[in-house]
C-alpha cells in the first residue's frame, strides 16, 4: 500500500479544474512506499516531468536502461515519454517527495501491457455531454 499526502490539494489546487489558476503551476506529494510494494506499473507520460526526492528508506527504479538503487538523499527527474517504476523492494518503509507539473491533456503509456491511458477533467466531460446533447435536440426533424 501507498499513502500519500497532496500538498497542493490541502493548499487549495483544483485537480479536476481546467482553469490554470485553480490548478497551480505543479503538485507536491510526500509519498509512502510500503515494504515490498510497487504501487504504480512501469509508465510513461506524454508531457508531464516528475520530479524525486526520497527522504528515508530505499528501493528500486525501473527505467528505459534497466534498474538503479535508491536510497534516502537521492534525487532523480523523469521527462516526458521516460518509462519509470519505483518499488520499495525492501522491509522498510521508503518516504519519498513528488513533485510534478501535472499539464492539462497529459497521457500515459504503460510499456508492459502496451496500454494508454487518457484522463479526462470532469468539467470538461460534463461541458461536452452538454453541447452534443443539445446539438441532438435542435438538429431539424426530418420531414
Amino acid at each position: 500500500m501507498a499513502l500519500a499526502r497532496r500538498f497542493s490539494e490541502e493548499l487549495g489546487r483544483k485537480p479536476e479544474s481546467t482553469d490554470l489558476n485553480e490548478r497551480h503551476p505543479f503538485d507536491v506529494e510526500d509519498f509512502a512506499y510500503s515494504a515490498g510494494k510497487a504501487p504504480y506499473s512501469y509508465h510513461s507520460h506524454s508531457a508531464q516531468r516528475e520530479f524525486y526526492h526520497v527522504i528515508s528508506g530505499s528501493g528500486v527504479v525501473r527505467h528505459k536502461d534497466g534498474t538503479t538503487t535508491i536510497e534516502a538523499g537521492d534525487a532523480f527527474i523523469f521527462k516526458p515519454a521516460e518509462p519509470h517504476q519505483i518499488t520499495n523492494d525492501t522491509t522498510q518503509d521508503m518516504i519519498l517527495y513528488v513533485v510534478a507539473d501535472n499539464p492539462i491533456g497529459d497521457t500515459y503509456y504503460q510499456p508492459d501491457s502496451n496500454k494508454w491511458g487518457v484522463p479526462i477533467p470532469e468539467r470538461r466531460l460534463v461541458r461536452s455531454t452538454r453541447w452534443i446533447i443539445l446539438m441532438v435536440r435542435m438538429k431539424p426533424s426530418p420531414n
